[in-house]
């Protein structure tokens, strides 16, 4: 008997740990970034750094625009956590910092996900966010490597 419980969690767990249904896998975050920009991927640190206006230039020497929407947006709180590892209050005292101490700036608030989507699309450099049924002409997905 305990060998058929075995197998039956062993086939539960196979399904738990498949890849989401193709609906859920539209509403996956993604970074983004515009068309023309020449990098395709960038590391996990690389693209934390970015989000928190440390890494100010892309590899070809080009500047890097960050668009971010409001912190209180499903999708903003959803690449916080789910890709650089943060709350989006973390973020904001990090941004907060940078500008209260001279250091640097804050990234470009955007107000809706179809003024991101115009933004990055029109800035050649950016870089910003969107779910993966987003993706339109004049923005690409940025790999994490």
């Amino acid at each position: 008997m305990s060998l058929i419980l075995t197998l039956f969690v062993l086939l539960l767990n196979q399904f738990a740990s498949a890849a989401p249904p193709v609906n859920e896998q539209q509403n996956i975050v993604i970074p983004v970034i515009n068309s023309t920009n020449q990098q395709d991927s960038i590391s996990r640190n690389g693209l934390s750094a970015i989000f928190k206006m440390r890494l100010l230039r892309w590899n070809d020497g080009s500047a890097v625009t960050v668009f971010v929407l409001n912190d209180d947006d499903p999708l903003h709180k959803q690449f916080c956590k789910q890709i650089l590892n943060v709350f989006p209050h973390q973020m904001r005292r990090n941004w907060n910092k940078l500008v209260f101490s001279g250091s640097g700036q804050a990234p470009i608030l955007v107000e809706s996900k179809t003024e991101m989507i115009e933004k990055i699309a029109n800035t050649p450099g950016s870089v910003g966010y969107l779910n993966l049924k987003d993706l339109t002409d004049g923005i690409k997905k940025l790999d994490i490597k």
